[in-house]
Parts: C-alpha cells; sequence; structure tokens
C-alpha cells in the first residue's frame, strides 16, 4: 500500500479524527468540553463496533491472566517503594494521599482503564496497519500517547516511557486490565510523591496553564506573612 493509499485509508482516517478530537478536548473549556468528551466517546464506539475486533483481541477476555498479573504486581511494588521514599523525604501529599483508599482511587483507575483501550485497540491496532514494522507502530504510538499530554513535561516524558512498556506488554499477552491497574497505581503514585507544582496536579492541555494561573493568583491573594519582628 502506497503513502497516497494509507492517508486514505479508514485507518489513517480514524485515527487522525480521534486525535484531533482528543487535543481538541483538551484545550477548551466547559461546557463545550463536556460535549466534546461525549462526541469523542461516541466515535470511539462506533469505529470500534465497524472495526469488528474480538473480545480476545481487544484484550477484555485474556487467554491467562496468571502469566500478565505481575504486571500489576511490578506496579504495585513500584509505587510502594515509592512511597516509602516519600515518606522519609517527607513529600507525600496529605489531602492527595487520602485518594488512594477512596472512590477518586477507582475512579482514576477506571480512566487509566480507558486510556488503555485506546492506546493499545485505537491506536496501536490501526499503526500496525498504516507502518511498516511492529517497532516503528509501538514507538509512534507512545509519541502520540506522549503528545496528547502536552504541556506537562513530566507526564511527557513518564507516558513516553510507560507508552513503549504497556504496548510490547500488550501484544504479548493481550491483557487490558493488569495494564489498566498498573497505570491508575503508577499515576497515582506520582500524584502523591511528586509536588503538585511540578506535575500541576497532573492536568494537561488548558488545564495545565489554567492550574499555574490558579496557583499564582491564590499566591497574590494571601495576606502577607508577619515575620518575628513584625509579631513581636
Amino acid at each position: 500500500m502506497s503513502l497516497a493509499e494509507k492517508l486514505k485509508s479508514r485507518e489513517f482516517v480514524e485515527l487522525a479524527i480521534l486525535y484531533g478530537l482528543v487535543l481538541i478536548t483538551e484545550w477548551t473549556v466547559n461546557p463545550v468540553q463536556q460535549i466534546l468528551f461525549w462526541v469523542t466517546l461516541a466515535w470511539v464506539v462506533a469505529t470500534t463496533i465497524r472495526a469488528r475486533q474480538s473480545a480476545r483481541d481487544l484484550g477484555l477476555r485474556p487467554a491467562n491472566l496468571r502469566q500478565s498479573v505481575w504486571v500489576a504486581a511490578a506496579a504495585l511494588a513500584f509505587a510502594a517503594v515509592g512511597l516509602w521514599i516519600a515518606a522519609e523525604r517527607h513529600t507525600l501529599h496529605e489531602f492527595e494521599f487520602t485518594m488512594l483508599a477512596g472512590w477518586r482511587f477507582w475512579g482514576y483507575v477506571v480512566w487509566t482503564f480507558v486510556q488503555q483501550f485506546l492506546l493499545q485497540n485505537y491506536f496501536l491496532f490501526r499503526l500496525l496497519q498504516l507502518l511498516p514494522n511492529k517497532r516503528m507502530a509501538i514507538v509512534t504510538t507512545a509519541m502520540l500517547f506522549a503528545g496528547a499530554h502536552i504541556p506537562n513535561p513530566l507526564l511527557m516524558v513518564a507516558t513516553l516511557v510507560w507508552g513503549i512498556l504497556a504496548c510490547v506488554l500488550f501484544l504479548r499477552y493481550r491483557d487490558l486490565y493488569s495494564l489498566g491497574l498498573a497505570q491508575g497505581v503508577l499515576g497515582i503514585c506520582i500524584a502523591v510523591t511528586i509536588p503538585g507544582a511540578m506535575h500541576h496536579e497532573m492536568h494537561v492541555g488548558r488545564g495545565y496553564y489554567d492550574y499555574r494561573h490558579h496557583t499564582r493568583s491564590s499566591t497574590l491573594l494571601q495576606p502577607e506573612r508577619r515575620d518575628r519582628v513584625h509579631r513581636a
């Protein structure tokens, strides 16, 4: 298939439209952002049904969970070490730390599962058909994943590395559940162990700059603290 034929193919058109919707959604504000979110979700559902992939190919029915469960276990072990180091260095965020046992944690895990579904069954699946070899498809998928986290530098680096690993693991095990849980655990670990000023509370797109603007505004509005001389 020539380059012109690939650019006109259904796989490329579907991929380009979805990625465009994702980026536009990230850089808009409510209520337009909420509308675009549901439009994007509808596009994913419709085109996934049209692709007619089996549940096993989608990673929704792994052949043997015992072979891939180590991925989630390794993420938990890595997160435990990260939490211990952060506790020793007194960098754990008290408010965000409470989400580890609450609904926000599981809500985030569900969201990371959705991200893995898009990463593997939408981007990687189509790029494997469009690009010459598997390695190029994996790297390109990871780069698109990182690009969806612009302009957050920390998340861009993290998602690039994790995107490559996740694609390799998915092609080997075809298990979305372990990958979704692993990404959720690692994401929460980053959120609660690294200062919010570095990752802007995990915001991307317009939210990254809105968070910085809100933080600066809050700092300017705070009353000036008196030093020891003034208190005396």
